[in-house]
């Protein structure tokens, strides 16, 4: 094995430090590809399995692709550790992997055939530069990342921001070339407090943790304070499906999980380049978190033996090599289209090491959403029922007080990078001095007056679900903007382990009222304005058993996961006043607000 670092020049002249590991002895060979911030030489926190729990080196991991005759190239994206240039998250990853790809097809021992693969943001690279179908692009492995819609999911959702850009940029800027270089401007972030940060947001330009680089405080203000879908979020980079008609014909496999960020993006690129027309799709959408593929408990439940990818796959490893050979060598493959983890079926007892037994298993399927899905409309009713008979005609309205200086905290549900100040996965839906923003005595959060609880009655058959999930609610607010939440939850009964029952939160969304109508054109609202909301939950698979309760809960806010929405209507990251909005939903026949689940039977799952 030959190990080279070269650095290779972009067209703007930037220069990109690249490590090249090459299999001994002359020859072409294709190149399996991998951009990343985080380093090109450090092992990623994800590269292990079930059976060997320690992370394998860059060159670990290239060692059986070597073996098996390719090219393994790691590449720092512009202004991350080794490469030149200045870093502005996502925007330069296209043209910057288009010109590697084109570096990489002149050199000697390159086929002219060229691989992609990566976590995260270095998933966002491979969809960057695959919308620029550069020449030689084969096979891509988009692992729990590449945005389709940014504004839509991955910085915003539906206009809410996600404030994990906050804590990664914080984080990142502490491991930045120009921290490394500067021992004051590494002392200066390191002597900030960022939970205690997040009890003075909104912050401003030049007031944050981040002004010690204003790079970074640059950047990250710019995604905060874009609020309308406008050009700045159909930049390449950060919307794919912009580019869906004219990506790359390659090969490609989707990879998400019920509690990663990245499940709608994962949902929408496989399903807009299998319309399109592109090259063939596989989508694989596990119980797991961020990167978290070989393991089994997730938050404080545990989703049984077979939720990691090991139990099916071999590794992510083999797996990864398998559909590289398969596309451009012919090896056969009998891998379905759509693989995915339904939740529960477990014995709802406490584990021997403590988290809920939840359970799960894998279905596949020739296509997402599963064929012969019904989709079917759960209604909410004043008496806090959620049935799917329709609303009575004289039903009142449920009203409630949001005020943005008691959010309602986030416990668990589909994130990363979040820490110090929450933590992905399921739980529980009850208040603890582990979750940011909670207050003795910690009660359930179905106790605050202001989260609203719609659940059916104990299951009497199992109900499965398994497809995305829609929340359609007739609103309105004294406010001139608010927001609204939903969280679909799967609540187990009383036991004696669980003598209080256990909520557990399998999917949730938002959305910011001035948005309702247009993305692109904010409205504020007027006083007892009627508004429909619609709130795009992420996809999700759960097994109700008989027994269970289908929960939805509603509220007007989801904090440290989204950034608060103040109520008064200000500009975006700029909002200085707070103020208590009465904000309501209505229940009745004429206004009926509805839950639309994605119900499959056995027959869709096999």
């Amino acid at each position: 094995m030959t190990i080279e670092t070269v650095m290779v020049a972009m067209r703007d002249g930037v220069r990109l430090a690249t490590d090249i590991h090459r299999p001994d002895g002359a020859g072409t060979f294709p190149v399996v590809l991998e951009r990343t911030p985080y380093g090109r030489h450090i092992a990623s926190r994800s590269e292990l399995t079930a059976a060997d729990r320690t992370p394998a080196s860059r060159a670990g991991i290239a060692a059986p692709f070597l073996a098996a005759g390719y090219v393994v190239v790691y590449q720092d994206t512009r202004g991350r550790y080794g490469s030149e240039g200045k870093f502005e998250k996502y925007l330069a990853d296209g043209a910057d992997g288009f010109d590697t790809c084109a570096w990489l097809r002149a050199q000697p021992w390159c086929d002219g055939r060229i691989a992609t693969m990566g976590l995260s943001y270095a998933a966002h690279t491979q969809a960057a530069l695959g919308c620029l179908d550069p020449p030689g692009l084969a096979a891509q492995v988009l692992d729990c990342g590449g945005f389709a819609d940014a504004w839509r999911s991955g910085i915003r959702q539906s206009g809410a921001f996600e404030l994990k850009q906050v804590t990664w940029a914080f984080k990142n800027a502490q491991v930045s070339p120009e921290a490394v270089a500067d021992p004051v401007l590494a002392a200066a972030l390191e002597a900030e407090d960022i939970r205690e940060w997040f009890t003075r947001l909104p912050w401003r330009q030049g007031q944050s943790p981040l002004r010690h680089h204003p790079d970074y405080e640059a950047y990250l203000f710019a995604q905060w304070t874009h609020g309308a879908d406008g050009p700045f979020w159909h930049q390449l980079g950060i919307n794919m499906a912009d580019w869906y008609a004219r990506y790359s014909r390659c090969a490609m496999v989707h990879l998400s999980s019920w509690f990663d960020p990245y499940t709608l993006t994962a949902v929408a690129n496989y399903t807009g380049l299998r319309r399109a027309g592109r090259g063939p799709q596989r989508l694989i959408l596990g119980p797991w978190m961020h990167g978290d593929r070989s393991d089994r408990v997730f938050g404080d439940v545990d989703f049984g033996p077979d939720a990691p990818i090991d139990t099916w796959a071999g590794d992510w490893r083999a797996y990864r090599l398998r559909f590289f050979e398969h596309v451009l060598r012919g090896a056969p493959s009998d891998e379905p289209a759509v693989r995915v983890f339904v939740m529960g079926g477990g014995s709802g007892r406490r584990t021997p090491a403590g988290h809920l037994d939840h359970g799960g298993r894998w279905v596949s399927a020739t296509d997402w959403p599963l064929p012969g899905t019904a989709f079917t409309a759960f209604h909410l009713h004043g008496d806090g029922r959620l049935d799917p008979a329709p609303p009575a005609a004289d039903a009142a309205p449920v009203s409630f007080d949001f005020d943005p200086s008691r959010p309602v905290p986030t416990i668990g549900g589909a994130f990363s990078s979040l820490e110090p100040l929450a933590a992905a996965g399921a739980f529980d839906q009850v208040e603890g001095p582990g979750f940011f923003g909670c207050t003795a005595p910690f009660l359930p959060l179905a106790s605050r007056p202001d989260v609203l609880v719609f659940e059916t009655a104990p299951l009497t058959r199992a109900v499965q679900i398994a497809g995305p999930v829609e929340v359609e609610l007739i609103v309105a607010t004294d406010a001139p903007d608010t927001d609204f939440t939903a969280k679909l939850i799967d609540v187990h009964p009383a036991s004696a382990d669980y003598p209080r029952g256990y909520a557990m939160n399998l999917t949730d969304g938002i959305l910011r009222l001035r948005y309702a109508e247009d993305p692109t054109t904010p409205r504020l609202r007027r006083d007892g304005e009627i508004v429909t909301a619609r709130i795009t939950l992420f996809p999700t698979a759960n097994l109700f058993l008989p027994g269970h309760r289908i929960r939805l809960d509603v509220s007007s806010s989801n904090f440290p996961k989204y950034d608060v929405n103040p109520n008064t209507g200000e500009a975006p990251g700029r909002e200085r006043r707070r103020r208590v909005a009465v904000n309501t939903v209505f229940v009745d026949a004429a206004r009926p607000s509805r839950v639309v689940l994605p119900v499959v039977g056995e027959e869709s799952v096999r």
